[in-house]
């Protein structure tokens, strides 16, 4: 039996979800098999009961080295309908792994380039094996970046950056994408998988809801007015005050205690 190009498992203690990237034979470059096992695996992640926290990872020596090229080559009317069937799914896979409340977390090793840095560039937290690479590529094959690349990367690291990544092919280190704020920490490779696992389970034990429209408030910040945004950031208060990690987060503060949230 073949395995699945992407590989989805759910720690039911931890409330930990990972979905691996799955082909390492050739750096877990997208095909159109991928972006639709991407999208079933995260179809199934929305109706999963307990879920804190949402892990990427890719299986072997890479991330994703970005879409599969190859199969785009061909006729205007080929190459175009490769296109769709994979950014359709990859589309809907995005948007419906940013309207959950879950964190998710990219545990990079190896090559992030392309879609691949795209989808690493979707999650709220990067952590780096200390030999990764980012780099966006489109340059060389005459496109656009996909898979909210243009919207992500200069959410992550400001227009200038970006846009000289985008023109000039420029691919970052570990240490670079860090010292411009893509990578939240980077990892010798001998502590990678503990401080992977450690920022894990920061964030599982974490007021999960809260942390949810904690995303949508930064998401939608920039295409709105602060009036707007501050009647937002209000309604989101207010809608978190109900929760149960509110009550506990409150609770917790007065008795100078550390908090235990339930994701509630």
């Amino acid at each position: 039996m073949t395995e699945s190009p992407v590989i989805s498992t759910f720690d039911d203690q931890a409330g930990v979800a990972t979905l691996t990237f799955n082909r390492p034979d050739v750096l877990n470059a997208i095909n159109t098999a991928m972006a639709e096992a991407f999208l079933e695996a995260v179809k199934d992640l929305k109706e999963q009961p307990g879920l804190r926290c949402i892990v990427m990872t890719g299986a072997g020596r890479a991330f994703m080295a970005g879409g599969d090229v190859a199969s785009m080559a061909g006729t205007p009317e080929h190459t175009q309908a490769v296109i769709n069937s994979l950014l359709v799914p990859l589309n809907e896979a995005i948007l419906l792994l940013r309207s959950m409340d879950a964190p998710i977390i990219a545990g990079v090793k190896g090559a992030a380039a392309g879609a691949g840095l795209s989808l690493a560039l979707m999650a709220d937290i990067i952590i780096a094996e200390e030999n990764a690479r980012f780099l966006i590529g489109y340059n060389g094959i005459g496109t656009v970046p996909d898979c909210g690349g243009t919207w992500f990367l200069p959410h992550k690291i400001g227009t200038a950056r970006a846009t000289e990544m985008m023109l000039l092919g420029r691919q970052l280190t570990a240490t670079e994408a860090e010292q411009l704020g893509l990578v939240t920490e980077v990892s010798p490779e001998e502590t990678f998988d503990e401080v992977l696992a450690a920022t894990v389970n920061q964030v599982s034990n974490g007021p999960t809801r809260a942390f949810g429209a904690f995303r949508r408030l930064v998401d939608d910040a920039s295409g709105r007015s602060l009036e707007i945004h501050l009647e937002a950031e209000r309604q989101a208060f207010l809608k978190a005050s109900e929760t149960a990690d509110f009550a506990e987060g409150v609770s917790a503060f007065l008795a100078k205690r550390p908090a235990a949230f339930s994701g509630q």
